[in-house]
C-alpha cells in the first residue's frame, strides 16, 4: 500500500479542490510514493498521536485538523506542533489532514451533526458550485420544541457536559442550522436561511445578544466535529477492508478544552 492509495480514498470522499483558500488540507508530511503498512486516524496531530501510531506499527496518520496550519519559522521540540513534526519525520510517519474538505461535503462534519440530531429535510446551508458542496447544513427537528427542550435534546444527543447558549426561546423551534467548528462568521447566513436555532462552536460574547425569534448554541469545537474521525476510518475500511486502519485509542481524551465543576 502507498500513501497515495490512502489519500485517494479520502479525496474521493472530500476532494482537495473544495478546501477553503486559507486551509492546509492534504498531505503535510511524507511522499505519495511512501509505503504504508497501517493508518491511525485521530482528530489533531499531536506528539501523542504520532507515538501511538508508531506503537501500533502505523506509518501514516490522518487527522481532521492540519498539523501545519500557518507559516512556521522554527521547528522547536518544546512546542507541540514542532514536536509532532520532528517525531513524524524521525519515525517516518506520513501526515494527512482533511479539514475544510470534510466540512464542505454533506456526508462530512455538519452532516454528521444533522444525523445525530435526526434532522429531516437536510440541505447545505451555504451551497457552492452546483449545490452539492458547501459549509454547514440546515434541517428540521423531528418535532417542534422550545428552547429548553432543544437544549436538553442537543445535550443528550451529543453527550455534552455543558452548552453555551443565548436566551432559550419560548416559542417552538423547527428549523435548525448547523456548522461544525468555528461558525461565528456564518451567524447572519443561518438567520437569512430562516433558522430559529443555530448550533456551532467558538462563539464570541457579543453574538449571544440574539434578535427575537433566534437562538444560538455553542456546543464546543471538538464536540461538534469529532465524529468525522469515525467517518474517515469507515471510508478507509470500506475501500480496504483487510488493511490495518485504526481509530486512536485516546480520541475521547484528546480534547484540549477541559471542563470543571468546583
Amino acid at each position: 500500500m502507498k500513501v497515495a492509495d490512502i489519500t485517494a480514498v479520502l479525496e474521493q470522499f472530500a476532494p482537495l479542490r473544495i478546501q477553503e483558500s486559507w486551509d492546509n488540507s492534504g498531505l503535510i508530511i511524507g511522499s505519495p510514493e511512501d509505503d504504508v503498512h497501517g493508518v491511525l486516524v485521530g482528530f489533531d496531530c499531536t506528539p501523542a498521536l504520532i507515538l501511538e501510531a508508531v506503537e501500533k506499527g502505523c506509518d501514516m496518520v490522518v487527522t481532521h485538523h492540519p498539523l501545519i496550519f500557518k507559516g512556521i519559522k522554527r521547528i522547536d521540540g518544546k512546542d507541540p506542533v514542532g514536536a509532532a513534526i520532528m517525531q513524524a519525520i524521525r519515525s517516518g510517519v506520513a501526515v494527512y489532514a482533511a479539514h475544510t474538505t470534510a466540512d464542505k461535503v454533506i456526508t462530512g462534519v455538519s452532516g454528521a451533526m444533522a444525523r445525530r440530531l435526526e434532522l429531516k429535510n437536510v440541505s447545505i446551508m451555504v451551497p457552492e458550485e452546483d449545490g452539492t458542496i458547501g459549509l454547514g447544513c440546515i434541517g428540521e427537528f423531528p418535532q417542534p420544541m422550545n428552547g429548553m427542550q432543544a437544549l436538553k435534546y442537543v445535550q443528550e444527543k451529543f453527550g455534552l457536559k455543558v452548552i453555551k447558549s443565548s436566551k432559550p426561546l419560548e416559542t417552538p423551534i423547527t428549523k435548525v442550522a448547523l456548522l461544525g467548528g468555528s461558525g461565528g462568521g456564518e451567524i447572519p447566513l443561518a438567520q437569512a436561511k430562516g433558522a430559529q436555532l443555530y448550533i456551532t462552536a467558538d462563539i464570541s460574547y457579543h453574538n449571544f445578544f440574539t434578535p427575537e425569534g433566534f437562538m444560538l448554541m455553542d456546543v464546543g469545537h471538538f464536540e461538534s466535529e469529532v465524529e468525522i474521525v469515525d467517518i474517515f476510518v469507515a471510508q478507509i475500511r470500506k475501500k480496504f477492508p483487510t488493511f490495518a486502519s485504526y481509530k486512536s485509542d485516546a480520541l475521547d481524551r484528546s480534547n484540549p478544552v477541559h471542563y470543571f465543576v468546583v
